[in-house]
């Protein structure tokens, strides 16, 4: 029986299998009060609304960060590793410049949050990406694409870049100078009724003539939708529902042509 004692002590003495065991008392440890977040904030009915999935999602990943962090920091020691002198050593080494990035990712994650900028659920553009925002977390947004189904990553720090999308959609309609005012007006009223009737559409209004192109007038009219994810099909929907009214009333839509004159 001693010797059993001693191979256990023996075991447990080895360094790798002590921040082993660290690692996963660690990890049993982050599941827990994850889903005691998780639970509590249920109860309270907090992840019902997207602003509270935000903060749910935000206080989840702080709680990660922190006991990765901690664990690496109680491995390293169990090892023998000086954390302050090897940080120190590390500082020459561009570190510092890394742990400032991830501050500021870190402090503009948490003024996303408080100033209500966006939340997790909203259409934002990104370059010239629209998506939905899926995860709002300490370090990075992720979002994904309307149009592709990509997921996309991004740094914190740079969440200016990121434009709120508003659930309007606006249309030039380009119409000949040939035709009469009265025309113009009972034809664009019958594309904003039938506009109106389209999936995922809760209003159609026209605004009134928009530019005066050398070729043609464009009228603009504005769309209103009641789901922003559904957007881009909303969009194809309102351009084809446009096209065919305007075929039903024989009218074109005019284009820039070329003279060719031979001498």
């Amino acid at each position: 029986m001693n010797d059993v004692f001693k191979t256990i002590d023996k075991i447990l003495s080895n360094n790798l299998v002590k921040s082993l065991i660290i690692v996963i008392v660690s990890l049993i440890l982050y599941k827990i009060l994850s889903n005691l977040l998780l639970n509590k904030t249920k109860k309270i009915k907090v992840v019902d609304s997207n602003k509270g999935q935000t903060y749910v999602k935000l206080a989840n990943s702080v709680l990660k960060y922190a006991f990765i962090i901690i664990t690496f920091i109680i491995v390293l020691q169990t090892n023998n590793i000086n954390v302050t002198s090897m940080i120190a050593g590390l500082a020459g080494a561009g570190i510092v410049l890394a742990v400032q990035d991830a501050l500021k990712d870190i402090i503009r994650g948490v003024s996303i949050i408080s100033d209500s900028y966006f939340k997790v659920g909203d259409i934002v553009k990104y370059n010239d990406i629209e998506g939905k925002v899926l995860v709002l977390g300490i370090k990075t947004t992720k979002i994904k694409s309307l149009s592709t189904g990509n997921i996309i990553s991004i740094s914190n720090r740079n969440i200016e870049q990121i434009e709120v999308v508003s659930n309007n959609i606006y249309f030039n309609i380009p119409l000949s100078y040939e035709l009469k005012q009265d025309k113009v007006n009972k034809v664009l009223k019958e594309i904003v009724e039938k506009v109106k009737k389209i999936d995922n559409i809760k209003d159609c209004k026209y605004l009134g003539p928009n530019n005066l192109n050398d070729s043609s007038i464009d009228y603009l009219i504005g769309l209103e939708l009641n789901n922003n994810e559904k957007k881009l099909q909303s969009r194809r929907d309102a351009i084809n529902s446009i096209l065919i009214t305007l075929e039903s009333n024989n009218i074109e839509i005019p284009y820039n042509q070329l003279d060719i004159h031979n001498k």
